[in-house]
């Protein structure tokens, strides 16, 4: 019940609320949240997404049984997430920290889609049609996420949301159909 709170209101209420008066198409979160007095609400959006992302894709790694090296892919993703909200994107005063802040928050994202990737791929296994749906949404998500950023020509909010919204949905999504793979098992 709370997963489902957090899925479909508590994240995507509070990402907007995050957002809420700034440009979507000009401005990213990264922007956003060092701005002075958004820092906190920035690290809170992490830790919420953060805490989603590892209560979900734990018990969807453990339905799996998949190997230490994906499942090492959830925990890298958000040790790199931390270090993205905690590292100052403030490009002028401080450029190599929003260097290295652009490198987390990639390699994180990066680090998520290959673990849904992998997942996926395993749910093929045991579930044929579950996997190529996660695979078509993965591959969806990715085509979206590629055509907002050549058409803005920024890391948006727009995008940010976006790719939020649907690696929470899809995360959502898999948890449901290992759950039930676990409740068929004989």
């Amino acid at each position: 019940m709370i997963l489902n709170l957090a899925a479909f209101f508590i994240i995507p209420g509070y990402t907007l609320l995050f957002v809420r008066n700034f440009s979507l198409f000009s401005l990213n979160f990264s922007v956003i949240g060092n701005m002075l007095g958004r820092k906190k609400g920035f690290c809170l959006w992490g830790i919420m997404t953060g805490w989603y992302f590892y209560a979900v894709l734990s018990q969807v790694s453990a339905r799996l049984r998949l190997c230490k090296g994906v499942r090492c892919l959830v925990h890298t993703a958000l040790f790199l997430l931390f270090c993205a909200v905690t590292t100052p994107y403030l490009p002028e005063e401080l450029p190599f920290k929003a260097f290295l802040h652009i490198v987390f928050a990639m390699a994180s994202a990066l680090c998520l889609c290959l673990y849904l990737f992998f997942a996926a791929w395993r749910l093929l296994d045991e579930d044929r049609t579950a996997g190529l749906i996660t695979l078509w949404c993965l591959a969806v998500i990715l085509l979206i996420s590629a055509a907002l950023l050549i058409l803005v020509g920024i890391v948006s909010s727009a995008l940010e949301i976006f790719f939020t919204f649907s690696t929470v949905f899809l995360s959502r999504y898999l948890y449901g159909k290992t759950n039930r793979l676990i409740s068929q098992s004989p």
